[in-house]
């Protein structure tokens, strides 16, 4: 498929996209050229309306946003563009241009910091320390933390229930990158299974 410039004058709107956590970080636009540069080298140009001129998002600051793929619309008339920021996309310092107040898909970005940590082991971390114990070990940190959330949602209050669930959810995900397994994975599972 091909984009269609001619529809707005020269320009078609790009969604922006975290790759890892699905978070829409902002809109541009692009005109062809700004698309060709974009493919060119992998770093996401856009076409500013307001300095009349091609802008690759981070030229000043350092925070490029690294093409990861890029999606045209069903009318080819918008692109979606999946990055990996490098630092804040908003020039506020923001991590997205809409100012959310958390990051909803944070157990994307959770389960890239354990991988991260998985790639490249330091003595100070819990993952590695736990890891170190080997897959009994994690495997049993999940148990314990199963049997303490459903402790917390019988008798605890609510606050309790949410800080086990999320120990849980933490120790599951470790246990998940032992044994080779995504987020990714799970939710193609379930969809499986919805079906």
């Amino acid at each position: 498929m091909t984009i269609d410039f001619n529809k707005g004058d020269g320009l078609v709107p790009v969604v922006i996209q975290d790759d890892q956590t699905l978070e829409v970080l902002m809109l541009g636009y692009m005109n062809e050229e700004a698309w060709t540069k974009t493919q060119a080298e992998n770093r996401v140009t856009f076409y500013s309306r307001s300095k009349n001129r091609l802008w690759t998002k981070g030229e000043e600051s350092g925070n490029f946003l690294n093409v990861v793929s890029s999606h045209i619309d069903c009318d080819q008339d918008t692109l979606l563009i999946k990055v990996n920021p490098i630092g804040p996309t908003c020039h506020t310092g923001n991590r997205s241009c809409f100012n959310t107040d958390y990051n909803q898909n944070f157990l994307l970005k959770l389960e890239e910091i354990v991988k991260n940590r998985f790639d490249f082991p330091t003595d100070d971390s819990y993952v590695n320390r736990l890891r170190n114990k080997g897959i009994n070990k994690i495997a049993q940190k999940v148990g314990e933390e199963a049997v303490e959330t459903v402790i917390a949602a019988l008798y605890e209050t609510e606050k309790d229930f949410v800080n086990e669930s999320s120990d849980l959810i933490f120790h599951l995900i470790v246990l998940l990158r032992e044994k080779g397994i995504s987020l990714k994975d799970i939710a193609k599972n379930l969809e499986s299974r919805h079906q």
